[in-house]
Parts: structure tokens; C-alpha cells; sequence
């Protein structure tokens, strides 16, 4: 076993979520920002895996001796669309529409830096909204929460209220799947 308080974590991050998950689950960690442009690859998977790859091998040298380093990436698909960050409150209005009673997937890529190796997976969750009116999604969208979070919500605010139902890791929709994360760590820190 890995107790987390003996694990410090380079969070190549800059997300405020992923920073609460990490602290609620006792890990010790210091935050670097990452230095890449994040792309748009063949599949959705492979968009999320492979910007959390950059996004930390950009940051890699200001990860010191003894740490694990660490970056993720989100995305919102919807059919087949990634449904990114909204550019204006009228692109989050479009997206909240577009989810309103559907079904849609979210993907967390992450990458582990460990002594010198890149070890990088992924998760997925399926969330289904409810059906939203005009009114509930103008006024989630003029909260302003939606614009920096893919697929236009955040499930630890607001955007709470438009869930109906999720099935798998709830931390992954946050932006984070921290229990896979830990069991890759725990495996890897044994050897």
C-alpha cells in the first residue's frame, strides 16, 4: 500500500477541481503550469491522453528528484464531437442545449511521470442531463461557471443541478479520477 501523505505530486495543472481532489484525498502536492497548446487528435481518447502527455512533458523539467509528476486532460464528447471549453456565454448556451436530456461521455486522460517514466491512461464516465428549459440554461450560462469548463459545466457547482444520472467515477467528471490514479501509483511506487 501507498499512503498518499507519502507521495509528492507535481500537478501540472491549473485547475482549481483537481487541486480539491488531490487535497481531499490527502495527497501532498506543488503546482506547475503547463506550457502546451492542448490539440485535437483521430479519437477522443487519444485527444485527452496525449494533451495530458504534453501538457506534462512540457512542465518536466521543474519536476524535481522524488516527485510524481502529473497532468490531466478533460473533455465532454457528445455523439461523436468533443465539446471543449465554451468561447462565449452564446457558445455555452448552445452546448447546454445540445446536452439538455442527453446522454454524453466524459473522458479524463492522465499521465504519471515516474522516476523517468511516462505512464498515461484514461477514464471514462457517462453523464445524463435532464431536460433543461431556456430559462435554466441562460441563466447557468450568465453565471459565467460554464466558460472554463469542457462541455460547458462543472459538476461540482451549478451545474450539479442538470445531472440526472451518472454512471462510473464521479471524481473523473470533476476532472480527476483520483482511485485509478492511486492504484497506478500504488502499483508503480512498489517496484
Amino acid at each position: 500500500m501507498v499512503k498518499p501523505e507519502e507521495v509528492k505530486i507535481a500537478l501540472v495543472s491549473s485547475s482549481p477541481r483537481r487541486r480539491e481532489i488531490l487535497q481531499m484525498a490527502g495527497f501532498s502536492f506543488r503546482v506547475l503550469r503547463a506550457k502546451a497548446k492542448e490539440r485535437e487528435y483521430s479519437s477522443p481518447y487519444e485527444t485527452a491522453v496525449k494533451n495530458s502527455e504534453l501538457k506534462l512533458l512540457s512542465a518536466e523539467e521543474s519536476i524535481e528528484p522524488g516527485e510524481v509528476g502529473l497532468a490531466a486532460d478533460t473533455i465532454v464528447v457528445l455523439g461523436d464531437e468533443i465539446l471543449g471549453k465554451p468561447k462565449s456565454e452564446e457558445e455555452a448556451v448552445a452546448f447546454l442545449k445540445r446536452l439538455s436530456g442527453a446522454w454524453h461521455t466524459v473522458i479524463t486522460g492522465f499521465s504519471l511521470l515516474i522516476e523517468g517514466r511516462v505512464i498515461s491512461s484514461f477514464e471514462e464516465s457517462r453523464v445524463k442531463f435532464k431536460r433543461l428549459t431556456v430559462e435554466e440554461i441562460e441563466w447557468y450560462a450568465s453565471t459565467g461557471e460554464p466558460l472554463d469548463k469542457a462541455g460547458a459545466y462543472g459538476i461540482q457547482g451549478r451545474g450539479a443541478l442538470f445531472v440526472e444520472r451518472i454512471e462510473g467515477d464521479f471524481f473523473n467528471v470533476m476532472g480527476l479520477p483520483i482511485g485509478k490514479i492511486y492504484d497506478i501509483l500504488s502499483l508503480e511506487l512498489k517496484k
